[in-house]
């Protein structure tokens, strides 16, 4: 039986949300009601940020009280702060609604067994961001360590294809996933929980929810370095991750171009003004060698992410060749740091993964995550 809007929102009447007795239907927080072909609910519950922790308690409500419908097959719920809720207040400024500012942290950030989490991003797509966080995370993985890969990239997930995994995860007891697994890597993806070909058009509350989600209703056990790939820009995705978890540090990825330079730019801007360390650059698709004459190409150019890293002050991690080994086994699901450990492209990205893991462990602990909200 499908479920249908109003399904959702008698059994969203059901829930309180105040010592009243006003229910959430009633109180004026509740976003618009998604439900998309597949059985999936969405929404969000607006909230002013210094009721973030009693809040709680009413989302977890409201997700139970849909999941029990008939036909529902996964509820994405969220908490929103972009304006204080029922404050009647005109919507901010183009300008005030880009500027994230700090508020009262949030308690239990951490999550359970997680030593570090680190983001793989890039200002832009199309720059092998997803490829070089499967390979970076499997050079970790060579180094001894316990390692998980968190696909963010809501829109557009990677990780099943580069990993060559199929199948869904097991639902576990209290609703929690487990992840799936390849070369000793533990993955979670929304590309396992929807079609291959399912286009997720999602607006941003709904994004940032599943991304919460996936960050805390995951078994991911103990792990030295979760590694997340996250999605080109700079925007609803990347303030939840600076909102929901004690990022240890990014590591941006561009093109030697300047195009990707210019937007390399700006994620290290945005990654610093949320005060999360940057733990370097990396130039990918740096050098062509054709593979009949040996001719060095440089297509995207050569240097130019060394040259920014050194004009921002940043570490700078190492360069990528354009190589077609690399792209084949990509495809095919067999990532070249664990299909050719001992050949040179593993190479490249263990010493880069090296590189991280020596700033993780010899540096500080991570910082408690800033509170993002919209000025």
């Amino acid at each position: 039986m499908a479920i249908t809007r109003e399904d959702v929102l008698q059994a969203l009447s059901t829930v309180l949300v105040d010592a009243n007795g006003t229910n959430l239907v009633a109180s004026g927080r509740l976003s618009d009601v998604h439900i998309d072909d597949a059985g999936r609910v969405m929404f969000s519950i607006a909230i002013d940020p210094s009721e973030a922790q009693a809040m709680e308690r009413v989302r977890q409500a409201a997700a139970a009280a849909v999941q029990g419908l008939p036909g529902v097959k996964g509820v994405f719920a969220s908490l929103t702060a972009d304006r204080p809720a029922g404050s009647g207040a005109p919507s901010p400024s183009p300008a005030a609604a880009q500027r994230p500012r700090a508020a009262s942290q949030p308690k239990n950030q951490r999550i359970p067994g997680v030593k570090h989490v680190i983001a793989v991003a890039s200002g832009k797509g199309g720059v092998g961001k997803s490829t070089t966080a499967c390979n970076l995370a499997l050079g970790l993985k060579a180094l001894g360590l316990k390692v998980g890969v968190l696909d963010a990239d809501i829109y557009g997930p990677s990780m099943p294809k580069l990993f060559g995994i199929h199948g869904k995860p097991k639902l576990l007891e209290n609703r929690i996933l487990e992840p799936m697994e390849a070369y000793g890597i533990k993955i979670m993806s929304i590309g396992f929980l929807v079609e291959e070909d399912a286009a997720m058009i999602w607006r941003g509350p709904m994004v940032m929810s599943a991304i919460t989600q996936m960050l805390r209703e995951v078994a991911w056990g103990d792990l030295d370095v979760l590694v997340v790939d996250m999605p080109p820009g700079t925007g609803d995705a990347q303030l939840t991750m600076a909102q929901a978890t004690p990022l240890a540090g990014a590591v941006i990825v561009s093109t030697p171009q300047d195009l990707a330079l210019i937007d390399a730019r700006r994620g290290v801007s945005m990654f610093k003004r949320v005060e999360i360390p940057i733990l370097g650059i990396i130039e990918n698709m740096a050098t062509f060698v054709c593979p009949h004459c040996g001719q060095t190409s440089h297509i995207f150019g050569h240097g130019g992410a060394r040259e920014e890293a050194e004009r921002l002050d940043v570490p700078f991690l190492g360069e990528v060749p354009l190589n077609m080994t690399i792209r084949e086994l990509s495809d095919a699901g067999r990532p070249v740091a664990a299909t050719d450990p001992g050949g040179p492209h593993a190479k490249i990205y263990k010493d880069m993964a090296q590189q991280v893991w020596t700033a993780l462990s010899g540096g500080a602990a991570a910082r408690p995550a800033p509170r993002i909200v919209i000025e």
